[in-house]
């Protein structure tokens, strides 16, 4: 068994077709000088010919995927115009007179090794994206044929040491039943597009392979936990048949759930919404199942181009996703570009020995002012034709949050003076992801209409743990006494100021954490689709009143574990009336 990264959740199991490695072999051919221009003429036609493929892939994946994610191709798109990279193409070409696939291939080289040099994981990712687009262009200048996958009807999975955008395009989901990968990474445009297309992903496998996955080998794979298993015996085939059935079989029982109020048993009731980072997201059948969306990542529009979507690029798509939910609230959470998130075209975003603690989020957007405002203008707009609210994230200080008001202000203002419709009394919050911002709830309740948290950065922020640092993955703990405190805090602030309070984190999305939320009196959470059927199957069992006494209990333990052991304890003896402590399940050894 080898462990890699689970990138697309879900279970597969078929014989394995090895895509080869795409590494051409070129004598390093030279042209006359008198033969430029044919040589010239020759480059274009290549690159005609390869935008025109690039442009047909998008218009043909667009329907399988959705708009948002197809837009990975205009980024392919734009390298064959970027002038750094055909400007190096040309110079080869006329320069040392060498023929124009030996020009593209030395390019191509010279700039994937540029990016793999540096440390920034999504820069070394859209290497792979110069390696897909000059690959094409090679394809045409050499007369290459594609390789051919096979289509005997019989399911298989897909391993190859990287895999592009290009190559995943061609795919049928109901042909390649899982994607394995030696490389990559969990935002790589492979990675994105195989989560799209609901097709199980493993990658990260290189320097963990005793020997090289072969044709034919039989492999199973988990998306989730990210297990491989080459050629295995029939005992773990059998297990894993199983699993796959019966992770078919509880996704079928859980959409029983789906319509079912969410509620407690005791008629406690929640608002369950989801995170979502595109607008096809609300195509979901279990979009109708929520309250709305609770987080709407914005980032994720500025992702995968080579320029700033305007300010009408996006007042499209904040209102299809307002109509779209038909009256349900959305908040939208302004950009949070920086920390793990780097765009290459963000030119002022330099390089930083802290990102997560550096110029990012509302910080950039304070200081880009313009920026800022052609999103707030675009969500303002957006708001007369849905139920929209808007979010700051990463606020650490009342100057911030004024600072912001302020800004919000002079949109309206200039809306105002061109005439253009705009929700003026669209509410405001702020995403609670900072301890200084959890210590101050009470100042900032008064500031704003609602509070989310955002736990993911909260725990590793009070932890002090790179969540992205797998070395000390195991100290990210958001069951930790402190965080639990922190959570106090802010849920009492926000009672007590009246004000609508969230949590829109990975925590949101976990049901363990549900006795934790009723104690906290906290009754709105905001998770992936995936984890709704979970959240909604555990809350409709559960007795809410084995929660109220529960909050002193939890300040009293210790560690995580115990903290965890009694979140269980609730969940599983919901319906008795004696409660569990702490002091009990440390006397059990639990």
């Amino acid at each position: 068994m080898i462990n890699g990264i689970g990138a697309s959740s879900g279970i597969a199991l078929g014989k394995a077709f090895v895509l080869p490695d795409w590494e051409w072999d070129l004598q390093d051919k030279k042209i006359d000088v008198s033969d430029l221009t044919a040589e010239f003429e020759r480059l274009y036609d290549g690159i005609r010919t390869s935008k025109h493929e690039i442009e047909h892939m998008k218009e043909e994946i667009s329907g399988a995927i959705g708009l948002e994610e197809s837009h990975i191709f205009d980024a392919h798109l734009a390298i064959l115009e970027d002038p750094a990279f055909m400007n190096e193409v040309k110079g080869i070409i006329r320069r040392q007179y060498k023929a124009a696939e030996v020009a593209v291939k030395e390019a191509i080289e010279h700039f994937t090794d540029m990016f793999d040099l540096l440390e920034d994981q999504y820069m070394k990712e859209r290497a792979l994206d110069i390696k897909d687009v000059g690959n094409r262009l090679l394809k045409h200048l050499l007369g290459t044929p594609e390789i051919v996958l096979p289509y005997d009807n019989q399911p298989f999975i897909l391993v190859a040491r990287e895999l592009s955008p290009s190559q995943l395009a061609h795919l049928n989901p109901s042909h390649v039943v899982g994607i394995i990968t030696l490389e990559g990474g969990e935002t790589s445009h492979a990675a994105i597009l195989a989560r799209a297309l609901g097709i199980p992903f493993v990658l990260g496998l290189e320097g963990k392979l005793n020997q090289p996955i072969l044709t034919n080998d039989y492999i199973i794979m988990d998306g989730e936990t990210g297990r491989v298993y080459i050629n295995p015996d029939q005992e773990t085939i059998a297990l894993y048949e199983k699993k796959k059935q019966r992770w078919i079989e509880e996704r079928e029982k859980l959409q029983e759930v789906a319509q079912i109020p969410s509620q407690t048993k005791d008629g406690l009731e929640f608002d369950l919404s989801v995170n979502i980072s595109s607008v096809r997201e609300l195509d979901h059948p279990l979009v109708s199942a929520v309250k709305g969306v609770g987080l709407f990542r914005t980032e994720f529009l500025y992702m995968d181009r080579d320029s700033f979507p305007s300010e009408e690029e996006q007042y499209e798509v904040y209102k299809e996703a307002a109509e779209k939910l038909d009256g349900k609230p959305m908040i939208i959470r302004t950009f949070d570009i920086g920390g793990d998130k780097q765009l290459d075209y963000f030119t002022f975003l330099e390089e930083e020995d802290n990102p997560f603690l550096g110029y990012r989020a509302l910080r950039i957007c304070l200081d880009k002012v313009s920026l800022f405002k052609t999103q707030l203008k675009a969500i303002l707009r957006a708001g007369v034709h849905g139920n929209i609210k808007l979010m700051y994230p990463m606020v650490t200080s009342l100057e911030e949050v004024r600072k912001a008001k302020l800004i919000l202000e002079e949109c309206k203002q200039e809306l105002r003076e061109k005439g253009i419709p705009y929700a003026d009394q669209i509410q405001v919050g702020i995403t609670i992801e900072v301890p200084a911002a959890a210590a101050i709830a009470d100042m900032l309740a008064e500031e704003v209409d609602f509070f989310s948290i955002g736990t993911n950065d909260l725990v590793q922020y009070i932890l002090a743990v790179d969540r992205m640092n797998e070395k000390i993955a195991d100290l990210y703990e958001p069951f930790h006494p402190a965080v639990i405190r922190y959570l106090k805090v802010v849920a009492g602030a926000a009672q007590k100021a009246g004000i609508e309070l969230s949590v829109c984190g990975e925590l949101a999305g976990d049901e363990r954490a549900l006795p934790l939320w009723i104690a906290l009196g906290i009754h709105k959470l905001s998770m992936s689709l995936q984890s709704v059927l979970n959240v909604k199957n555990v809350l409709v069992h559960l007795d809410a009143s084995a929660s109220d006494l529960l909050l002193d209990e939890l300040m009293s333990c210790r560690t995580s574990e115990e903290i965890k052991a009694l979140l269980d304890r609730v969940i599983e003896r919901s319906q008795q009336v004696e409660q569990p402590s702490c002091a009990n399940i440390s006397q059990k050894g639990e």
